[in-house]
């Protein structure tokens, strides 16, 4: 089934919680309502969006927003070690974690809580305490317009890297992501050496699937905003990936700072929210938007009333001051528009 909305405020469809209009919206149940969209409903340009969870909006938006709301759950393979599922893009990304957690399926435990719909992950590659979405998708599926027709791209032409894919460079707006394939493992797998992951399963008596869920859950809500209450687009900053020789530089003058492994060797991660804390900025507000003050990574509409040029200026000074501290240049994760 399609439906349409015409001249939409999408601030309820987004995240942050900003006022912009969209021309027109239309949500999809099902593939076989692609074809129908793109021969009667659109005329122009177009854009895809889930939950409009890690997107900042700075003006009206002219092109036909599409909103897939497929959120079927099917397995498509199994044997003694895995399980292979395909999964609506539509659907809810926690609440696909649940599902394998209650299943005893092990890979998505450590995504917990990321809000946004399954869709989004391939193409943010999105990823947190040590884990990222790449690590258990087999498959992406996808619906083209230009040749109207389904294609399947398997994980390794994907592109993915660190909040990185191919959905975000030649493939973006090009194709509409339909579901997503994911390989989950019946054999344990506990990844706890990231943050307080290890101490908060503890707590709990140890690293069943469930412990794992329910510490990074109480992790994740303890330092940041329930966008219901305060509008934000998770972390705004990407964390800078450095040559190991800037790191160490930079770890004789704060022996503190944390690090983190990066897939190059010769590189590390460092902590963008500990740079930004070290600024003083944690907790710092200007206008309509500030610094969240248990997480710097998260920016945050603080009155409701904050407009995509504000948030946008905010960062801009969070980025500079940064460098200026530090040398560091800390990219945006968020899609600005």
């Amino acid at each position: 089934m399609v439906r349409i909305f015409e001249n939409v405020d999408i601030s309820s469809r987004n995240s942050f919680g900003i006022h912009q209009t969209a021309a027109k919206i239309i949500e999809f149940d099902s593939n076989s309502d692609l074809s129908e969209i793109f021969r009667l409903h659109i005329d122009g340009e177009w854009m895809v969006m889930g939950g409009g969870n890690n997107i900042v909006f700075t003006k009206d938006i002219e092109k036909s927003i599409i909103f897939p709301r497929n959120c079927n759950i099917e397995i498509i393979a199994e044997s003694t070690e895995s399980v292979t599922i395909r999964v609506g893009a539509g659907l809810e990304w926690d609440e696909l974690v649940e599902w394998a957690v209650e299943r005893n399926l092990w890979g998505l435990e450590n995504l917990s809580l990321i809000p946004g719909k399954v869709g989004a992950a391939p193409v943010q590659n999105i990823g947190a305490y040590g884990a990222e979405a790449k690590d258990c998708i087999t498959n992406v599926e996808m619906y083209s317009p230009e040749t109207d027709n389904f294609i399947t791209l398997v994980a390794e032409h994907c592109g993915f890297g660190y909040r990185e894919s191919v959905f975000k460079h030649s493939l973006k707006g090009r194709v509409i992501i339909t579901a997503v394939e994911f390989r989950l493992s019946k054999v344990e797998n506990p990844k706890l050496n990231y943050g307080d992951i290890c101490a908060e399963v503890e707590k709990r008596g140890g690293a069943t699937l469930r412990n794992i869920r329910e510490a990074i859950c109480t992790i994740r809500r303890s330092k940041l905003p329930d966008p219901a209450e305060t509008g934000n687009a998770g972390s705004f900053f990407k964390n800078p990936i450095v040559e190991r020789s800037v790191a160490e530089a930079l770890l004789a003058q704060y022996p503190n700072m944390p690090l983190y492994p990066a897939a190059d060797p010769e590189c590390v991660k460092l902590a963008a929210g500990w740079l930004i804390d070290q600024c003083g900025l944690k907790g710092y507000s200007e206008g309509n938007v500030g610094v969240h003050s248990r997480q710097a990574l998260v920016l945050i509409n603080t009155t409701g009333e904050a407009t995509g040029a504000e948030v946008i200026a905010f960062a801009r000074k969070v980025q500079s001051t940064v460098l200026e501290k530090f040398a560091i240049q800390i990219d945006t994760e968020v899609n600005i528009l």
